[in-house]
């Protein structure tokens, strides 16, 4: 099990996972809870339903990291369209932004901090190793964070093809980026091993 995901009884997965490990995840989805930012002010006397039809923002974000968290619609990169149809696109885009960003943004929050919340309940054995077992709900939170830290670590990295994952791996060790690639290579192989496991 160290290193990688592992079926359990009853649908969910397992992974041992040291303490440097467990600094490193916790730390990666800390910060990516940073970015994407808090939710809506919880207001009790507010009125319930107004969180419901609350509109998102029309625009990109400016980071390139959100970009690709929450890329723009109605994109076809093998298109080249004039500028009315250019224009269109964007309007279409932006409308569907507004409706749907904001539970974007709430549903990898949620992801990330149940991430986090696993982690800081977990017990390391006199190895300083734990194992973290998850349920199958737990699993897919799991699952989405890692795919969001991935994406995240990616852009970071100007990831944007798979050939360019091959480029990681002959990085020269003093390359400033190569702890950063290490992250996102074994992000990679945790989020590997659990698609295998919740698909087994």
């Amino acid at each position: 099990m160290p290193g990688h995901f592992e079926p359990i009884p009853g649908g969910g997965a397992a992974v041992a996972l040291d303490d440097v490990e467990i600094s490193i995840i916790r730390s990666l989805a800390v910060q990516l809870l940073e970015l994407i930012g808090p939710g809506p002010a919880e207001d009790a006397s507010a009125d319930p339903l107004a969180e419901l039809f609350a509109e998102g923002p029309s625009e990109p974000p400016s980071d390139p990291v959100l970009q690709r968290l929450f890329p723009d619609a109605y994109v076809d990169p093998e298109a080249a369209p004039g500028p009315r149809e250019e224009e269109e696109r964007r309007s279409r885009s932006a409308e569907f932004r507004r409706f749907t960003e904001n539970d974007l943004r709430a549903g990898k929050r949620e992801n990330a901090l149940a991430v986090v919340r696993s982690l800081d309940a977990l017990v390391a054995g006199d190895d300083g190793v734990a194992v973290l077992e998850l349920s199958p709900e737990g699993s897919r939170q799991w699952l989405g964070a890692l795919n969001d830290l991935r994406l995240a670590i990616g852009s970071r990295l100007d990831i944007t093809a798979e050939d360019d994952t091959d480029l990681l791996y002959r990085l020269p060790d003093e390359d400033p980026r190569k702890p950063m690639v290490m992250a996102y290579l074994w992000l990679g192989g945790l989020q590997e091993t659990l698609v295998t496991t919740l698909m087994g």
